[in-house]
């Protein structure tokens, strides 16, 4: 499973020139579901996320997560993160869960989140092709990998 996770000052998702998913400050989640990825490293990636401190206290220090600061998470579905370019310049995504596996995982990160904080979470459309707006707040990136 991997997450490419971006503190944003506000981030959207449209599918159709309609709005599925918007927040102000907070974090944007790009997830990939890998073929072999468990309900384990869902816990896991879903934990470490809601807790990651990378928001800046009253120092200027990254120590606080996105629940201190009650910020919003924006999850977005994207199989593209396990593409394989190694060889030549087409590249192979059959390390992607197949949309059977990963929409459901997808869901139950949103679920976990919307289970176990208060914040406002926001999706993308599994398997739609969507248009992700954001502001980059930093720009602040980090790559979770479990």
């Amino acid at each position: 499973m991997k997450a490419v996770i971006q503190r944003v000052k506000s981030s959207s998702v449209m599918v159709d020139n309609e709005i599925t998913g918007a927040m102000d400050q907070g974090l944007l989640v790009l997830l990939g579901i890998h073929e072999d990825d468990t309900d384990e490293q869902l816990e896991w990636m879903c934990n470490k996320i809601a807790k990651l401190r990378i928001f800046e206290d009253e120092e200027g220090k990254m120590n606080l997560s996105v629940q201190d600061v009650g910020g919003g998470i924006l999850v977005v579905s994207q199989f593209t993160l396990y593409a394989n370019a190694d060889k030549g310049t087409r590249p192979s995504f059959i390390e992607a869960a197949r949309p059977e596996k990963a929409e459901p995982m997808y869901e139950e990160m949103i679920k976990w989140f919307k289970t176990h904080t208060d914040l406002d979470i926001q999706t993308g459309e599994f398997g739609a092709m969507m248009n992700v707006k954001l502001e980059n707040d930093g720009p602040v990136t980090i790559i979770l990998e479990k």
